[in-house]
């Protein structure tokens, strides 16, 4: 049996029911800060995601807060290059929405070439 999803004593269900600001109360201080400073921002980007339901809602807002009232919107997030798609769960509560996209790639190094340490540096380049 799973065990239910709380944020901070509160379940999933009550927490959708609540207004964003009241929300807002249960988070730590820089977040509370950013969602009562961004509240139309926010509320206007639930509402273009909730006339696109089922599609990809793209932003280049990687400073949202995830809201309750974001839970299980799909939402393109912009990583520099690209829109990453992310899905929105529960956990994600209290979080960015640019921590769950990548911004740079994993470095993937080759073999070394003539130079590259002492010993090679003395060889021939044929």
């Amino acid at each position: 049996m799973a065990k239910e999803l709380t944020f901070r004593g509160k379940t999933l269900n009550e927490l959708q029911q609540i207004d964003t600001r009241e929300f807002a109360k249960y988070l730590k201080a820089r977040q509370k800060r950013s969602v009562l400073r961004q509240f139309d921002k926010i509320e206007q980007f639930i509402l273009r995601c909730k006339k696109k339901e089922g599609k990809i809602q793209r932003t280049q807002s990687r400073e949202f807060v995830v809201v309750p009232k974001m839970i299980g919107f799909n939402i393109g997030v912009y990583n520099g290059k690209e829109y990453v798609p992310v899905k929105i769960t529960g956990e994600m509560l209290g979080h960015r929405l640019g921590e769950f996209v990548q911004t740079r790639k994993r470095v993937q190094h080759g073999v070394p070439g003539i130079g590259a340490t002492k010993s090679s540096a003395s060889m021939s380049v044929k």
